[in-house]
């Protein structure tokens, strides 16, 4: 995306080199982290909306955008991509940040809060992934649905999907075209953002493949017949990896903004992308009764006790948003993250 005053460079680290894009040197540095099937370009137009207090930055994820698309070791949950931002930091001369996560990137910051619970002013998750990740649980607390993760991982990716990124498809003539996946399911359907091209080039810059996305995957015998492997992006968000239930041991504890869009079909406790949800619909055959996640009420369920511990929780229900919240109603988004970084 070509938004005037943004600046990309790659920045090498001690782990690999980080394409970044800023708008200024100077300021509080609030770092602003994509989710799947994206890059930073989905933060390009929010970097302008900052005051000059704030120095705005948004790295590219390894395996998306222009950074070193190194493999992921999914057997680490999301900790290659906290290492990777902790060594973009510490190369760039930042010791303390403003951390914003929307869908993946929200659970990479707070695996990061998890970690590093100083460097860290405030937090503020948009849409963001469960603590407990991505399919196979049930429940508030994210019980296994199975104890191999059956239902999670690079296996429950639809390989149509997987194809046509692959392939850069650019048309909008399937559903499961990278642009109808964009426009149907990132906002509130049917969404159609002024800068529609330039997000769906930013999909396209997704690796794919086992190390990848979506990920390798295993035979499972409980239903829907596949769990999770240990490689790749949608096996590093499987419950076997990532469980952040332990968030409200971490001190200090930053401020926490969760703001999200209340019509958003991708994290919903009725996700359009979780097979057992699909299952009950009729549309993943064989479906034995396995509850769909509440992915919602998982995150509600762990920033509660985060509060309950001491830390400062806001919660902020976008009414007619999906999951781009940020990007459908900016300033909205935007209120609500100056207040939180003012706190």
């Amino acid at each position: 995306m070509t938004t005037s005053g943004n600046r990309t460079r790659r920045v090498p680290t001690e782990r690999l080199t980080v394409q970044i894009t800023e708008v200024r040197d100077e300021g509080e540095p609030v770092v602003f982290l994509h989710g799947n099937v994206s890059s930073s370009a989905f933060w390009h137009t929010t970097l302008h909306l900052l005051p000059d207090r704030y120095r705005p930055i948004a790295p590219d994820l390894r395996g998306f955008g222009g950074t070193d698309p190194l493999p992921i070791d999914a057997t680490r949950g999301l900790r290659d991509h906290v290492d990777d931002l902790a060594a973009l930091l510490t190369a760039l001369g930042i010791e303390r940040v403003h951390l914003v996560g929307w869908s993946m990137g929200g659970g990479v910051a707070m695996q990061y809060v998890r970690d590093h619970p100083a460097a860290v002013r405030s937090m503020t998750l948009v849409n963001p992934v469960s603590p407990y990740g991505f399919g196979g649980t049930h429940g508030g607390d994210g019980a296994l649905n199975s104890p191999d993760g059956a239902g999670s991982g690079g296996g429950t990716a639809n390989p149509d999907f997987v194809a046509r990124l692959a392939r850069s498809d650019r048309g909008d003539g399937s559903p499961l075209s990278p642009r109808a996946v964009l426009t149907n399911c990132y906002g509130k359907a049917p969404w159609r953002p002024e800068h529609e091209d330039a997000y769906v080039e930013s999909m396209l810059t997704t690796r794919t493949g086992d190390d990848h996305y979506p990920g390798d995957s295993a035979p499972s015998p409980s239903w829907p017949g596949v769990a999770p492997g240990t490689r790749g992006v949608l096996n590093c968000l499987s419950p076997l990896y990532i469980r952040l239930d332990d968030l409200h041991v971490v001190d200090p504890k930053p401020p926490v903004l969760w703001i999200r869009g209340e019509d958003d079909v991708i994290v919903s406790d009725t996700s359009m992308f979780d097979l057992a949800h699909l299952g009950a619909t009729g549309a993943v055959p064989g479906w034995d009764g396995t509850p769909a996640q509440p992915m919602v009420a998982q995150t509600r369920h762990v920033l509660d006790r985060y509060a309950a511990e001491g830390g400062a929780v806001r919660e902020v229900v976008v009414a007619d948003a999906g999951h781009a919240v940020h990007l459908e109603r900016p300033d909205e988004f935007v209120a609500a993250l100056l207040d939180v970084m003012a706190t």
